[in-house]
């Protein structure tokens, strides 16, 4: 006994999995919180008298901040310290979760929830840099695999802890488990985490970077939130589009001007790198287009309540849990492209599968292609950070797991517009060919409900019919788009991504001195024009 204990003790042999530990608990918050709010809507609504809008908002707030911010948190956190920032990403986390328990309008909550996201978007970045600096490469899959096991474990049991504390203690709980969690995050942090820092880069934030890429990332983000929402063309949307597409377009032009930029264009010259984005992109839009629709089907077809919905994604979550630890230690030994091919085919294969649902199948119709998103999502997601942090030097690291993860977020966010998009247009057709008779009034509202699954209420029988069929229809297609994006994915990992280990290991060191090259090239043009560039 006294010899496991003395092994638990911190010491620089075992410091490293004390600073996993440190990171998979921060990871698990974020995780958590992502998935446990949900469930808690209703009630908030009731206690705080909140407006429809109020309550879109609640998710969205979170949502945009920590989309937009994510490649700023990971760029301060390789100028002033990646421990640094993440600390003070845990302590403005806890602190806004607090807040927002004691939160006394909808009004507040909205606004505590963008600076939680905030938080969010100074942590997530330090999670993965932090674990890179910390191993060598030859351990990294395995502590990834570790970490995204810890994230699906918190996906997975987000909706029935939320749903357990909502129903026994109150909706402001779910916030209030934070607390502890963080103070457990910092202390062990502080203890285990060694501070490292782009030592190559001048302490200096490009301010123009920062504000011409929260601006492109905002307007584009929340474009796609409000979509469906605004419709799709109208002068509002359209306007965001333009703006975000003049600040994306500055951001670009800024950037190749700057001696210490905010993002270095050079990483996108790996093509492991590059690819590995693409891939982020392409399985969070697949992957959660296909959750968030299906929830609704099972909520408004099959007639299950949020919490048992929530358990009847478990097993693509379980698979995750149980997977993402044994792909990571694969990745080590095989290298990460296999891997990510077969996991994508694996998640094109279960989008192919749930694309047959019917307004009247059951549960068991589906869950073999939850369990084989599981399996696909479990092969892509540790060999895909593993991939993108070993291409790029750890000096690096911050900014380069910003860019993963934001990918991620805007992956997400345009998988679920697209996929709404599509059940909406698809969905007015199937209903004016259903229902020729019906007025055009009527036709519009039951429309209007299909992006959200829902058939108005006090309607015919022949109507609630049409508007259920019309839904299965739509998302009978869109499923299948999200197959073919898939198989798109697996072709870019096979075609970008390094082959095997040593392979790998070569052409992060090939890509590496690319990059190397590249800022070089690009540090003597911005001295030759340093009169023209000015750094805040």
């Amino acid at each position: 006994m006294s010899e496991r204990i003395r092994s638990l003790r911190m010491n620089e042999h075992n410091r490293r999995w004390w600073a996993l530990g440190a990171m998979c608990f921060a990871l698990f918050m974020i995780m958590l919180d992502n998935t446990v709010v949900n469930v808690a809507l209703p009630s908030i609504q009731r206690s705080l008298h909140a407006s429809t809008a109020s309550l879109e908002w609640t998710v969205n707030a979170y949502t945009l901040s920590f989309a937009v911010l994510l490649v700023t948190g990971g760029r301060l956190g390789d100028l002033f310290g990646r421990r640094r920032m993440f600390l003070t990403g845990v302590v403005v986390f806890a602190c806004s979760s607090g807040a927002i328990g004691f939160s006394p309008s909808d009004t507040w909550l909205v606004v505590w929830r963008a600076i939680q996201g905030t938080g969010s978007a100074m942590m997530m970045p330090g999670t993965l840099s932090i674990i890179t600096n910390a191993f060598p490469a030859a351990e990294r899959g395995k502590a990834i695999g570790t970490w995204a096991g810890v994230s699906a474990l918190a996906l997975a049991i987000g909706p029935v802890l939320g749903g357990f504390l909502v129903e026994a203690v109150s909706w402001q709980s779910i916030f209030f488990l934070n607390l502890p969690v963080a103070v457990g995050a910092v202390i062990v942090t502080l203890f285990a985490v060694r501070e490292s820092r782009d030592e190559s880069a001048a302490q200096r934030v490009d301010v123009r970077g920062v504000l011409t890429l929260t601006s492109g990332l905002a307007a584009l983000v929340l474009a796609l939130v409000e979509g469906n929402e605004w419709h799709w063309g109208s002068a509002r949307e359209i306007a965001l589009y333009g703006l975000a597409a003049l600040a994306l377009g500055a951001f670009a032009a800024v950037e190749r001007r700057q001696s210490s930029p905010m993002v270095d264009f050079g990483f996108f010259r790996s093509r492991t790198f590059l690819g590995a984005n693409v891939v982020a992109f392409i399985v969070s839009f697949a992957m959660l287009a296909m959750f968030f629709f299906m929830a609704l089907y099972m909520q408004n077809m099959l007639r299950f309540s949020p919490l048992q919905t929530g358990v009847r994604f478990l097993p693509s979550t379980l698979m995750i849990v149980l997977i993402a630890p044994l792909a990571g230690r694969l990745t080590d030994r095989v290298g990460s492209r296999p891997l990510m091919t077969f996991g994508l085919a694996a998640v094109a294969g279960a989008l192919f599968w749930q694309s047959h649902i019917t307004v009247s199948s059951g549960y068991g119709a589906l869950l073999p292609g939850f369990v084989l998103m599981g399996i696909g999502m479990a092969f892509v997601m540790s060999p895909m950070s593993t991939a993108a942090m070993n291409a790029v030097a750890q000096a690096k690291a911050g900014v380069a797991s910003g860019i993963l993860s934001m990918n991620r977020m805007v992956g997400g966010t345009f998988g679920v517009a697209v996929l709404g998009a599509m059940v909406s247009t698809l969905g007015s057709s199937k209903i004016a060919q259903l229902l020729p008779a019906l007025p055009a009034a009527a036709r519009a509202k039951l429309t209007a409900g299909l992006g959200s699954g829902a058939v108005p209420h006090g309607v015919s029988p022949q109507v609630v019919e049409a508007g259920r069929s019309a839904f299965v229809y739509a998302l009978h297609y869109g499923l299948l788009m999200g197959a073919a994006v898939a198989l798109l994915g697996a072709l870019t990992a096979w075609l970008t991504v390094s082959g095997t280990r040593s392979a790998a290991g070569e052409g992060a060191h090939a890509d590496l001195a690319a990059i190397d090259a590249h800022s070089a090239e690009q540090g003597a043009h911005t001295a030759v024009a340093a009169t023209e560039t000015v750094h805040v």
